[in-house]
C-alpha cells in the first residue's frame, strides 16, 4: 500500500488555527471534523519526526591525517594526480568523457606494452579486474590452472571455483618462483585451458621471471593469465612480446592514484574464447561484452552499462600521464636501484631478506623475515605511532613470518628508504622482546 506524505508546511495549513476556527463555527458535525483533523494533524506530525538524529561525526569537519605510505599499497598520490581526481565531473556519457577513456587505452597499452584492442580500465580495484579476467574467460567444467606462490594465487583460485571451474592448484612455497620446467610439467599434467601466475607477489616479495611461459601456454593450447597489480611501471613487463594473453593491473601502487580504476588487457586469443561462450558470463557487471562497447572497443556506437567513476577516471588518465612522461624504461631503472639500496640498508641494520634468492626479488616490495623474538605488530604499530609510517605485515602464508615495505612510484626515493631504516633501526632498539 502507497503512503502519502504531507510536508510540514502544507499540514499547517490544512490544520491551522483560523481554518479550524472556522469548522468548529459551524455546525456540530463540522466541529466533529474540525477535532478529527486536529487528531490528524497531531498523527501526521508524529510520523514525521525523525527518529534517526544526523551523526555527530558528521557534523565536523573531515579530517584525514598525513601519513607516508611504505607498505604494500596503496601508496601516496602525486599532487598533480590529486587535483586531477578534483576536478569539477562531467557526463559518464558525454564526448569528452570517451576521448579521455580513449586516452586511458592509449595510456594502458603503453604501460602493458601491448597493442591489443580489447584494453580498458576496470571500475573497481585490481580484485574487481581478477573477477573480469576469469569470469568472462572460464566457464563451469574448464580446466584452470592455478600458480600459487602467494596469497594473490589462493584469491583467483577462490574466485574460479565460485564460477565453476575445476581448478587444479600448483603451488611453491612464498619466497620462491616457477621454473619453466615446472610450469611445463603442471601444463602436460593437467591440460587446463588457462594458467594464472602473479608476475609481482606482493604477499612474499617475488617477481616471476615471464620469459617463455607464454610460448609453453600456447603449445598446450592454454591461454595464460598474469597478475601485475604490485609490478607494473616497476619492473620490467611486455605483454605483446612475452605472449601474456590477459594481463591486469591496479592504479594504487606504482601508478600513485586512488584505488578503483583497475586497467586489464585481453588479446584476440582471450577474445575469442570470451565472445565463444556457450553461456553468458555470471556477472553482468563486468561483461566484456559490454565494458569493451562502453570503452569504444567493438567499433559500435558506445551505449550505458554503468557510471563509471568519472574523477577516478581523470586521476588515472593523468597518472599515466606522468608515466608516459617519465618513460617506463627510467620508472624500472628507478624502483631497481631504490630497492638494492634498500635492501643494502637492511642488512646493514642485522635484519635478513625474507627472499633469498636476489634475482627474484620484487623491487617494488620488499619482505622482511621478522626478527626473532620480536612480534611484528609491535614493530609496525611503533613506526606507525612514532613516525606516520606505514610498514606491514604478512598476508596470507606470510602473516607473522613477514615485514612488508614498498616503494612505488613517487615513494620509490632513496630519502624515503632512510626514513624507514631509521624507524626500524629505533623500532628495534625500543620494541620488547619475547622471553621465548
Amino acid at each position: 500500500m502507497s503512503r502519502v506524505v504531507l510536508r510540514r508546511p502544507l499540514l499547517a495549513h490544512l490544520t491551522g488555527c483560523s481554518f479550524l476556527a472556522q469548522v468548529e463555527r459551524g455546525s456540530a458535525p463540522l466541529a466533529r471534523l474540525g477535532s478529527r483533523c486536529r487528531s490528524f494533524s497531531r498523527s501526521m506530525y508524529a510520523n514525521a519526526e525523525l527518529t534517526i538524529p544526523p551523526p555527530p561525526a558528521l557534523l565536523q569537519p573531515l579530517v584525514v591525517p598525513k601519513k607516508l605510505l611504505l607498505g604494500p599499497g596503496p601508496s601516496n598520490i602525486s599532487t598533480r594526480v590529486q587535483e586531477a581526481g578534483g576536478k569539477q565531473i562531467i557526463g559518464h556519457m558525454h564526448v569528452e568523457m570517451f576521448e579521455i577513456m580513449d586516452t586511458i587505452k592509449a595510456g594502458i597499452q603503453y604501460a602493458f606494452q601491448t597493442t591489443n584492442n580489447m584494453t580498458l580500465a576496470i571500475s573497481g580495484s585490481g580484485h574487481a579486474a581478477m573477477e573480469a579476467a576469469l569470469v568472462n574467460v572460464v566457464e563451469p567444467g574448464d580446466v584452470v590452472l592455478i600458480g600459487i606462490h602467494g596469497v594473490w594465487g589462493e584469491r583467483a583460485a577462490d574466485i574460479a571455483e565460485r564460477i565453476g571451474g575445476d581448478v587444479r592448484r600448483f603451488v611453491k612455497p612464498p619466497g620462491e618462483m616457477f621454473t619453466l620446467q615446472e610450469i611445463e610439467q603442471a601444463l602436460e599434467q593437467h591440460k587446463p585451458i588457462l594458467f594464472f601466475i602473479t608476475h609481482g607477489e606482493s604477499s612474499s616479495g617475488v617477481v616471476q621471471e615471464m620469459d617463455g611461459i607464454g610460448p609453453l601456454c600456447h603449445k598446450h593450447n592454454c591461454l595464460l593469465l598474469v597478475d601485475s597489480v604490485a609490478s607494473l611501471g616497476g619492473v620490467p613487463l611486455y605483454m605483446d612480446k612475452q605472449d601474456i594473453d590477459i594481463l591486469y593491473s591496479g592504479s594504487q601502487k606504482v601508478l600513485n592514484c586512488p584505488p578503483g580504476t583497475a586497467p586489464l588487457s585481453f588479446n584476440d586469443k582471450a577474445c575469442q574464447k570470451i565472445f565463444n561462450r556457450r553461456k553468458k558470463p555470471t556477472s553482468l557487471y563486468l561483461d566484456m561484452s559490454w565494458l569493451s562497447n562502453i570503452w569504444g572497443c567493438d567499433g559500435s556506437p558506445r551505449k550505458y552499462h554503468h557510471t563509471t567513476p568519472i574523477t577516478g577516471l581523470f586521476a588515472l588518465r593523468e597518472a599515466l600521464a606522468i608515466l608516459a612522461e617519465q618513460g617506463l624504461e627510467e620508472y624500472w631503472k628507478l624502483h631497481q636501484e631504490n630497492a638494492e639500496y634498500l635492501h643494502k640498508g637492511i642488512e646493514d641494520l642485522g635484519l635478513k631478506l625474507f627472499v633469498k634468492d636476489k634475482a627474484i626479488r620484487l623491487p617494488t616490495v620488499t619482505t622482511i623475515a621478522v626478527p626473532e623474538g620480536y612480534e611484528w605488530k609491535d614493530i609496525t604499530d611503533f613506526i606507525m605511532n612514532k613516525y606516520q609510517i606505514e610498514i606491514t605485515g604478512g598476508l596470507g602464508p606470510t602473516i607473522g613470518k613477514v615485514l612488508r615495505i614498498g616503494l612505488m612510484g613517487i615513494n620509490s626515493t632513496k630519502a624515503n628508504a632512510d626514513l624507514v631504516l631509521r624507524a626500524l633501526k629505533d623500532a628495534l632498539a625500543q620494541c620488547k622482546k619475547s622471553k621465548h
